[in-house]
């Protein structure tokens, strides 16, 4: 039971028809087709009708070996880990100093003025910036992975800087000042105390980032494609043209590319619900 703001026992209220909704919507949406990705992986040959419902007569795992080494699984993966976990790094690095040098002198224009020049990147659609990028990267010679994992860092430079901005308005400045009497910099005030202070917002951002770099396949393929180097949804989208109509084998090959994902959700899931949670209400 919840308590009132007089510390009183208030019995709690279930919105039952709307939670039964969300939960048959949850169903429909992603439990069904995640069982459906298993279902048709495991089998020989494409389910029809009502046999979708049913367990398969024989369990081939073959379909995965086989995906395993049409799409470079293996190769592909440590890629996608590699600029995923450059660019998360990186950006909460960078993106939290940058915040914190524009947020705590926000009431001098050229921080202001720069803020606002940062943000309105968010409304530059990737379309526009698609073909300058391209050759650009390519006259730079960061055409591969490196220059992929450049551009997420600056992509979601908006973003990342909008929500700690947002996060240090709640921080007090006094922590600042005391620390200054005691005698430290600005530079180590903000390492020493405003950076560990926000590891809310450090998980906020690591999530979104992360996600978001991940799943990605628009920039992998317009920044590296024809150089060899695929990153994961890269090779599954290249192994779906090759293979879409081969089910059990594409299906075996779409699990595959979730699995990381899934995994990484069940082992850190306390911290990336209690970082979402955090920085989004403090």
């Amino acid at each position: 039971m919840a308590k009132d703001a007089y510390g009183a026992k208030v019995k709690e209220r279930v919105n039952w028809p709307i939670t039964i909704a969300l939960i048959l919507l949850a169903i429909v949406v992603i439990v069904f087709p995640l069982y459906m990705t298993a279902r048709i992986s495991v089998s020989e040959t494409m389910p029809t009708g009502l046999e979708i419902f049913t367990l398969p007569a024989h369990w081939d795992f073959a379909n995965f070996l086989e995906a395993i080494k049409e799409t470079q699984f293996f190769s592909s993966f440590l890629n996608s880990l590699l600029i995923t976990v450059v660019a998360v790094v990186v950006s909460i690095l960078l993106h939290s100093l940058a915040a914190y040098a524009i947020g705590r002198n926000m009431d001098r224009k050229p921080f202001k003025w720069s803020y606002l020049f940062i943000i309105a990147g968010m409304y530059v659609p990737f379309a526009i910036l698609m073909m300058p990028l391209v050759k650009q990267t390519a006259i730079l010679h960061l055409d591969n992975m490196l220059g992929v994992m450049i551009l997420y860092i600056v992509f979601y430079m908006p973003m990342n800087i909008m929500l700690y901005t947002g996060y240090l308005r709640n921080i007090p400045i006094a922590l600042e000042e005391a620390a200054r009497v005691d005698g430290a910099s600005t530079w180590t005030t903000f390492w020493k105390i405003i950076f560990p202070i926000m590891k809310p917002m450090h998980a906020t951002v690591a999530v979104i980032t992360g996600l978001a770099v991940w799943n990605d396949v628009m920039t992998p393929l317009v920044i590296m494609g024809g150089s060899g180097v695929y990153t994961l949804p890269l090779a599954q989208m290249s192994f779906q043209t090759a293979f879409g109509t081969d089910y059990p084998l594409a299906f075996a090959s779409y699990l595959l590319a979730m699995l990381p994902m899934i995994i990484f959700y069940i082992f850190a899931q306390k911290q990336i619900i209690g970082g979402v949670t955090n920085g989004a209400v403090k």
